[in-house]
């Protein structure tokens, strides 16, 4: 396994006595898309500010690519590409003028490579136009190309589907897809669109209180969440009699009119269904569901929204 690309050793701010992030420490590897759910207040933007410098560490350290955020700032940064709120453009000038303008500030950014980012972010039609007449999606689309003028290898995006429509969230997500296969690049998202995040990121950390509450992956997390059978029913007094002979009552609820769930794996829906019917019993619908992120994230958390 390569070395990881961010590292945070029990990272912590304190204001007053409160501790706003407590002792976060975890590892980002290349090529990720990692996100940060938790809800209000828990401490994501004060992560991501400290990661890039914008506020002061208490305690602990962030390290990207072994360099030091503390003590070896401007060296640290070189690695880092990053649109905290929204992204900062000259309206007045055209896409491409913007990109020139940025990459005047690092060294060895070519006329080739503004080129090579703008081709990747899929402004080419658009480029040369001024930015006043960019819509959302597009501005967001060309600040992710200023940050990535530099070949960093982190790229740090907070809120980036903010007030993007579903067709402009579904680019963003699959542009950074692409950064990711085609450039190694390693990106943090932090967003309140659980189903967003849900489909953009491979593993997210989810922080409450400024605490690490768990770090998953994704795929596993799809792949082992518990499914639910949902019974729509004609006559649901009788189908629950039968369910709970069948199956341990405590899985069993009402969840509507007519509507039963049973907390169980989804190769359990045919025997259900020939348990009923051979009761006589009308069967106006049958379906597994498995819980959402949403669902285990509002568990987790004891019920609290994401911001």
């Amino acid at each position: 396994m390569s070395d990881p690309v961010l590292q945070l050793r029990n990272l912590t701010k304190t204001v007053g006595r409160r501790n706003i992030v407590d002792d976060l420490t975890f590892d980002i590897p290349a090529g990720e898309v990692f996100g940060f759910l938790g809800p209000n207040g828990a401490g994501k933007t004060t992560t991501i500010r400290m990661i890039v410098g914008l506020i002061s560490m208490s305690r602990g350290e962030a390290l990207i690519k072994g360099v030091s955020v503390r003590h070896h700032f401007e060296l640290a940064m070189t690695h880092v590409g990053a649109i905290v709120e929204n992204p900062e453009m000259y309206k007045f000038l055209t896409g491409y003028q913007n990109l020139v303008h940025f990459a005047r500030r690092h060294e060895g950014v070519t006329k080739t490579r503004i080129d090579e980012v703008v081709a990747l972010l899929g402004l080419q039609n658009r480029i040369h136009e001024k930015v006043k007449r960019y819509s959302l999606g597009m501005r967001q689309r060309l600040g992710v190309a200023q940050a990535i003028l530099h070949r960093p290898s982190l790229l740090i995006l907070d809120e980036p589907t903010n007030g993007l429509d579903p067709a402009g969230i579904r680019e963003l997500r699959d542009y950074l897809r692409k950064l990711t296969k085609e450039e190694g690049i390693s990106v943090i998202v932090s967003s309140h669109l659980l189903s967003e995040m849900e489909l953009m990121c491979d593993r997210v950390a989810i922080i409450q209180a400024g605490k690490l509450v768990d770090i998953r992956s994704l795929q596993e997390t799809r792949d082992s969440a518990q499914s639910k059978i949902v019974i729509e029913t004609g006559d649901l007094p009788a189908a629950q009699r039968l369910l709970a002979s069948a199956f341990d009552p405590s899985l069993l609820t009402i969840s509507g009119i007519g509507q039963l769930e049973l907390a169980a794996d989804k190769s359990a829906v045919p025997h259900i269904a020939r348990l009923l019917v051979s009761a006589e019993i009308d069967v106006l619908g049958i379906h597994a569901v498995q819980k959402s992120l949403e669902e285990q994230f509002l568990e987790i958390t004891g019920g609290e929204m994401v911001v």
